[in-house]
This record gives structure tokens, C-alpha cells and sequence, in this order.
């Protein structure tokens, strides 16, 4: 990376920029990962990864690569290659030079992805297969029993090639959180469906996204033109700002240190008293023109927020503020997605349109309204106002009135060890575990220090190993647990669900007696995000 910043800096000297200046911004540049990287796969093979893009020139020198790694390993050579895209070239002419250039470097197995591959799969003899996506290619791929081969897996970003590498890959720490990115935005647009055509869309990533990661996310969300993103703390707009998120952010907990900052990253508060009115406002007065801001009105959480009986206040200050400018005021429902509350709801919404028109007429101005959360759209559609908030129904967890919420998040591991253990012989710490007979346990690499709570223990909890609910026996270690596979056709090897599409998260949450936010939170950083998109 430090080959191609030289040129650069050497040409931002030239133009009069500072050492420092160069040195802090060089700092903040992320390395390109997913070219040309060289990972040891399954089964004694080579990987080297190149899902960055696929282009004819990068696939010529990549294949070249390969090449000369199969050589120095003298073992053969496979390639993973999806559709090329926009290339400029028409298919009739791309993809015969494609055919070429892998029958020129001497590729001893051809597997291609993609409806344009597919279409001129005549092109290609000799051990070559085709599929339309990648699902459908993961689906069969045990199937190839890859071994002792250079495996090239390039591919263009749409196609999510980075699932086949984490098949391929030999497994370290192999617990896995994977993000579906096409059932995000499938919820994301269940919600716009109950919405007016003009209701703008605030979508909530604070908190690393309830745990999936927060540039991924972001990223999808601005794709799909969602109006707002709120953050919890300036440190993760920041954050976004980094990595090239543009779309306006709310700082839902605003701290007075960071005020600068967000000034600097165009980030837009919560102002929520008058102690954080007037901070920022002291720091807002020197810029040139009005910054936004928005206004939190408590109408019954009893959480953050000014009341009812501040109001007058609160105008009175803002009438001497002209370098502010109200872009929202909005407030929270408490108990939105139940019912046993809906008269509450009620009443928190009569209050804050009240409230709200009453601070349009003393300030003279408009402004965007909102009050609407996750079960707040599904359930009071008449208060949709000017904008919604929406959090964690994105990930597939409603109010119930929309049926088709698809989940997002799964967590993944293996078995990394299978053990026979004799009828009441004490299994783990503290001898808290045992078999009712003789039988066998599982160990997988996930424990609390990976986010898998410690109440899960000794049989509360459950894991699906193919198709079968296996019990956690013991206590749940630090970096590991026990399950119970007595009864269940497993190896060393097979895949652990802890929570996904056939196992839900809502059961891990009655478990616990809490509800998905938190554990999806709990998933610690250093199990890896693996985003991917049919």
C-alpha cells in the first residue's frame, strides 16, 4: 500500500499541502483487502482470494499468479470466477476472450458463476461447471472434494464470493456472524410499503447496527435511499463519515466534547435539555450559516427529552439561537408494540402534535415530525408525520402485523471435537454437566467471551446441528461449549447454528427473558461479520 501513497504524497507536497497534514490523512486509509490474498484452504489447498472485482486485465494477472503458485507448489490449478461486469466489452466478444485466456494458462477444473457464464458455457471444455448464482454454487460444493489445488476465487463484488472463501478456508476461530444484506433490504422495503409516498425513512445503525456491523450496513442503506441514519454517539458517525457515508446522520446521545467533531463530519445532534442546548450552541454560533438540529420531546418515557412545561422555554432560547435550525422534533413511544399500551401510545401522540404545533407557531418555522419506531409503524400508520424511526424491525424482528420479516443475522460455528462420555461422568467446569447415559458430546468454538450468554447453560440452551436441536451440557466456557449429540448423526466438522433462519433468535430470547436487541448487541467484535447478497 505505502508504494502507491508515495506518488500521492509526493505530489501533495508539491501542491503546498504539510507533512502533518499528509501524515494524519495517510493514517486514516484502510488497506484493500480481498486481492490477490493468499489463505490456506481446507483440505491441504492453496486460496487466493481476488473478490475485490473481476475485469479481463485484474483476471489476466491474477491468473498469471496462480499460475506461478501452482508451480512453486506443483499442484493444480482451480478457478471460481463470476460474471465480469461492466467491462465495456459485449458478451459475444468478452466472454470467448475469457475461454481463451483460461485455456491459455493451463486451468485444470473451471467453475463459473452467473446467468452471462451460464449463457456461453458452451465455450468452455474440459472440466469446467456452471451456476447461475452463488447460493447455488455453495449448495453443491462439498460435492467438488477440493484437495491439494491452487484455487483462484475471483469474482465481482455483487456476487458475495467472500462465502465461498470462508467455506474454502481452513478454520481458525470459525464462528461466524453472517449478515444477509437481500433480506435487510427486503425489510426495509415491507416498511415503506405501510408508509405515504412522502414519509421520509430514519434508519437507526447506533450500537454497531444491533451488533452487524456499521459501515456494511450504512453502506446498504444509502444504497437503497433511506432519508436519515441515526448513531448513537458522534464516534460511529464518524466513523461512517470515514468510510464514505454521505447521507445525514443524527447523534442520538450527543456528548459536549465531541461537539467540534461533529461540526467537522457534518453530523446533526439530538438536543435533548438545555444544558446540551446551549453547549452546542456556543460551539454552532461560529460557523457560517444555520446548522440543523433536532428536538426531543419526552410525552411519556420519561427518558430523554424536554417536557411539556419547557416548552416555553425552550422557544424563548431558540428565538435568540439564529445560527440553529430545527430540522425535526420528535419524541419516543414506550410500549409501541403492545397493544396492553395502545390508549399510552395514544396519548403520547396527541401530546406531541400538540407540542409541535405549538413550537411551529411561536418559532414560525417547519419542521419535520416524527414519533414512529419499529412496532410504531406497524401499528399507529395514522402517525406517520414527516419521517419514521426504523431500528430493529430492519432485522427481521416486527410487531407482527407484517408477516414476511425475513431473518438477517445468523451465527455460525462447527464442531471442533466429538468425545464420547459415560453416563453421569461430570462434563466441564465446576462438574456442572452430565449425560443421563452413555453417549457423546460436541465441542464448539463459541463462549461468552464471543457474545453466547452463560444462562444458556446446562440444557437451558439449544444449537441446530443438521436439523436437529442439540442441548449446550456444562457450563458455558469462555471460548467454548458442550453440546449433547448422543442422538444426532454428526462429525467433527459440521456446522452449529446458534441462531438463523431454522433457529430463530426469538428463542434464545424467551430462553434468556430478553429480548433480540440485546443479544444481537452482545456478539463480540471478534467474531468476524461475513455480508453477503444473492
Amino acid at each position: 500500500m505505502w508504494k502507491n501513497i508515495l506518488p500521492v504524497a509526493l505530489f501533495l507536497l508539491h501542491r503546498g499541502y504539510s507533512p502533518d497534514v499528509i501524515s494524519e490523512r495517510a493514517a486514516s486509509l484502510m488497506p484493500v483487502a480481498m486481492r490477490l490474498e493468499q489463505k490456506e484452504g481446507i483440505n491441504h489447498n492453496l486460496l487466493i482470494n481476488d473478490t475485490y472485482n473481476a475485469d479481463v486485465t485484474s483476471l489476466e494477472m491474477a491468473l498469471d499468479f496462480l499460475a506461478q503458485q501452482s508451480r512453486k507448489k506443483g499442484i493444480s490449478r482451480t478457478v471460481i470466477l463470476s460474471d465480469l461486469l461492466q467491462t465495456g466489452l459485449p458478451e459475444d466478444e468478452l466472454y470467448p476472450l475469457v475461454a481463451g485466456l483460461i485455456n491459455e494458462k493451463g486451468i485444470d477444473r473451471f467453475i463459473g458463476v452467473g446467468p452471462a457464464l451460464l449463457r456461453h458455457s458452451d465455450l468452455f471444455g474440459g472440466d469446467a461447471s456452471f451456476f447461475e448464482t452463488t447460493g447455488e454454487l455453495l449448495n453443491v460444493l462439498p460435492s467438488f472434494h477440493f484437495s491439494s489445488e491452487a484455487i483462484l476465487v475471483k469474482g465481482s463484488r455483487r456476487f458475495s464470493f467472500e462465502r465461498i472463501i470462508q467455506w474454502l478456508e481452513l478454520k481458525r476461530h470459525a464462528t461466524v456472524m453472517e449478515i444477509n444484506l437481500d433480506a435487510l433490504i427486503h425489510n426495509l422495503n415491507q416498511y415503506r410499503r405501510l408508509l405515504n409516498r412522502e414519509t421520509r425513512v430514519l434508519a437507526m445503525v447506533k450500537a454497531f447496527s444491533y451488533g452487524s456491523g456499521s459501515y456494511e450496513i450504512a453502506s446498504a442503506l444509502q444504497h437503497q435511499n433511506v432519508d436519515y441514519l441515526g448513531v448513537a454517539f458522534a464516534d460511529e458517525g464518524m466513523e461512517l463519515r470515514r468510510a464514505g457515508i454521505s447521507i445525514p446522520i443524527i447523534v442520538m446521545n450527543p456528548e459536549e466534547k465531541s461537539f467540534g467533531q461533529m461540526l467537522e463530519y457534518n453530523l446533526e445532534p439530538e438536543i435533548y435539555n438545555f444544558r446540551v442546548l446551549e453547549a452546542f450552541y456556543s460551539v454552532a454560533a461560529t460557523e457560517a450559516g444555520q446548522v440543523p438540529v433536532h428536538i426531543k420531546i419526552d410525552t411519556g418515557m420519561n427518558r430523554m427529552g424536554f417536557l411539556d412545561s419547557e416548552i416555553d422555554e425552550l422557544v424563548s432560547r431558540l428565538k435568540k439561537m439564529p445560527s440553529l435550525k430545527v430540522k425535526s422534533v420528535f419524541s419516543h413511544l414506550a410500549g409501541s408494540d403492545d397493544e396492553t399500551h395502545d390508549a399510552f401510545t395514544w396519548r403520547q401522540i396527541s401530546l406531541f402534535k400538540q407540542i409541535c404545533g405549538k413550537i411551529k407557531i411561536a418559532l414560525n418555522t417547519d419542521f419535520w415530525m416524527h414519533i414512529l419506531n419499529s412496532g410504531g409503524i406497524e401499528r399507529f400508520p395514522k402517525a406517520q408525520f414527516d419521517m419514521v424511526r426504523l431500528g430493529i424491525g430492519l432485522y427481521g424482528f416486527g410487531a407482527g402485523e407484517i408477516e414476511d420479516l425475513q431473518n438477517v443475522v445468523t451465527l455460525k460455528s462447527y464442531i471442533s471435537q466429538i468425545k464420547p462420555v459415560a453416563a453421569y461422568d461430570t462434563i466441564g467446569y465446576n462438574r456442572a454437566g452430565s449425560l443421563m447415559r452413555d453417549g457423546r458430546i460436541g465441542i464448539v468454538p463459541v463462549g461468552y467471551a464471543d457474545g453466547l450468554n452463560r444462562h444458556l447453560s446446562n440444557r437451558r440452551g439449544k444449537m441446530m446441528v443438521n436439523g436437529r436441536l442439540a442441548s449446550i451440557v456444562g457450563n458455558i466456557c469462555m471460548d467454548m461449549c458442550m453440546i449433547d449429540l448422543t442422538d444426532i448423526n454428526a462429525e467433527e466438522g459440521d456446522e452449529v447454528i446458534v441462531f438463523g433462519d431454522d433457529y430463530p433468535l426469538t428463542n434464545l430470547a424467551r430462553q434468556l427473558d430478553t429480548i433480540p436487541y440485546e443479544i444481537l448487541t452482545s456478539i463480540s467484535r471478534r467474531v468476524a461479520r461475513v455480508y453477503y447478497r444473492e
